[in-house]
């Protein structure tokens, strides 16, 4: 079970921070053009142009790394890093992606946030996608075999 989940949150994020590289290289999809998909994936109002390339190619970094850190709690890369390391990690992370996807479901992040069809898409999918991300980083964490002091 641990496997699985590690596997699943590695594909889902992995998916992701790829889709984001794409978007640095001036990809366009799900979209037709920079304005729309400014709309659909960014939602920052009074703005018509993607982030530089090199923050978006950070962003896609940090995401690859969230993404690798769960495989770290599996038999075959157990180990590798400082258990501790791996400890707080997993709950750094989880605890930034359940507070992300709770982000969507407030007001506050919504006035920064608040063009469509960003907003719909943050209720729908973007946040609770990242609550159940957060959710597995929990699960990854209570099953993980116990840390050594």
């Amino acid at each position: 079970m641990l496997t699985v989940i590690a596997i699943l949150i590695f594909l889902v994020l992995a998916g992701i921070a790829g889709l984001h590289g794409y978007w640095a290289m001036g990809g366009l999809w799900p979209c037709h053009d920079e304005a729309s998909l400014v709309r659909t994936v960014v939602g920052t109002k009074h703005r018509s142009a993607m982030p530089p390339a090199w923050l978006t190619l950070v962003v896609a970094g940090l995401i690859l790394a969230a993404a690798l850190l769960p495989l770290f709690v599996t038999p075959p890369l157990a180990g590798a890093l400082p258990p501790n390391l791996v400890h707080f990690g997993l709950a750094a992370l989880a605890a930034i992606f359940v507070a992300r996807g709770l982000s969507a479901f407030t007001a506050a992040f919504h006035r920064r946030h608040g063009t469509e069809p960003f907003v719909t898409l943050d209720r729908h999918i973007y946040g609770p996608l990242c609550l159940l991300i957060g959710a597995g980083y929990l699960l990854l964490l209570a099953l993980a075999p116990a840390f050594p002091d």
